[in-house]
């Protein structure tokens, strides 16, 4: 069986101040790098054939702790990028809710409205993301594990979509992955599964969606 481990980067500062940080590229802090070394010791003993990554700050330097660990090259891919929020970009999670009470409503309610005016839906996000995953697949031996280090919400996309589920299921059921947390996707003969969810080291990471 292959398998596909879909890995949160690390803490940033921006995570930390509860700030929007789409597609602004930022890298981890301190407490974040702490967090991608742990994490790394433990994928690390998994047979890991390729690494794949964000071309954002974050989570390349997430994913370049594991490289560093198994000497793998890291393959980076702008298409594993955040979700991009437009104009929430570098707000704080309050003032988005103070000035797109509409918006929020309506994601609270598992609608995938635009982000900040000027952003993507997750449906957009899913084409992209989507399409590394099958490309990978395509080039993955049989019993071959791949990591995919990226984003918060660009995770729950990738795997709503792979197990068939729709947006609104996956926001109203699956809690945002934390940071250096990680989704495992096993191939089975009827498809692909989810085999674990928000898996990492420790309880402190924090948790957030699409920020």
């Amino acid at each position: 069986m292959r398998r596909v481990v879909v890995w949160r980067h690390g803490e940033t500062a921006h995570n930390a101040g509860g700030i929007y940080q789409g597609q602004l590229d930022s890298h981890l802090s301190e407490r974040g790098r702490e967090q991608a070394r742990d994490a790394a010791e433990v994928l690390a003993g998994r047979p890991v054939a390729r690494l794949l990554s964000s071309d954002l700050a974050r989570a390349s330097d997430t994913a370049d702790a594991l490289a560093a660990l198994t000497g793998l090259v890291v393959e980076h891919d702008p298409r594993l990028r955040e979700i991009h929020v437009g104009r929430w970009q570098g707000l704080p999670h309050t003032e988005v809710v103070a000035r797109f009470p509409d918006v929020v409503a309506a994601l609270d309610r598992g609608e995938d409205a635009v982000r900040g005016e000027t952003g993507e839906r997750v449906a957009d996000v899913q084409v992209r993301v989507r399409a590394v995953f099958d490309e990978l697949v395509h080039r993955l031996r049989e019993d071959e594990t791949a990591v995919v280090a990226t984003h918060g919400m660009a995770s729950r996309a990738l795997v709503a979509d792979v197990l068939g589920l729709s947006y609104q299921q996956a926001w109203l059921s699956l809690v945002g992955l934390r940071n250096c947390h990680w989704a495992e996707l096993v191939e089975h003969r009827t498809g692909w599964r989810l085999d674990t969810w928000n898996a990492g080291v420790g309880t402190s990471a924090l948790s957030v969606t699409d920020r």
